[in-house]
């Protein structure tokens, strides 16, 4: 894996972008709600009025939870689509749980997969594994190297 040009951690330093990197950007809107620009798409977030916020939208927890359940339903229907079978019926539920000491962070996740009416045992199985290695899921066991600077 190629690293960065070298930089003191929390500052500005030169940098090479990666080949490969992908870019997003998030800028405030108002009040805790910001918004991320991926690709011209234009996601919000912000957080629940018991927790100062509007609640115009989902929290950044919110959407790495969805991360997770929309990648593992892409993959399921992925799976059936190249089998020839129909996606109508599947769903993916996501019911994730806080950790109760510090840092703050996700403790747990649990992905409930409903695949379509009548789907065999035998395909069953097999969409619950390929469903089990979409790329976020692949991530989150092997997690990448997260850096955090101050950019000018």
């Amino acid at each position: 894996m190629s690293k960065t040009a070298p930089h003191t951690p929390g500052t500005a330093g030169p940098r090479r972008p990666r080949a490969n990197a992908h870019t997003l950007d998030v800028a405030h809107v108002n009040g805790d709600v910001y918004e991320a620009d991926v690709r011209g798409h234009h996601l919000l977030v912000d957080q629940p009025t018991d927790a100062g916020g509007t609640d115009t939208a989902p929290t950044p927890v919110e959407l790495f939870a969805a991360s997770l359940a929309t990648c593992v339903a892409f993959y399921a229907g992925r799976y059936l689509t190249r089998h020839g079978l129909h996606r109508t019926g599947l769903r993916v539920r996501a019911e994730f749980a806080m950790a109760e000491d510090r840092p703050a962070r996700v403790a747990s996740v649990r992905l409930g997969i409903t695949p379509p009416p009548g789907l065999s045992q035998q395909r069953r199985a097999a969409l619950l594994a390929v469903a089990s290695h979409c790329t976020v899921h692949n991530t989150l066991h092997q997690p990448p190297e997260i850096d955090i600077e101050l950019v000018p």
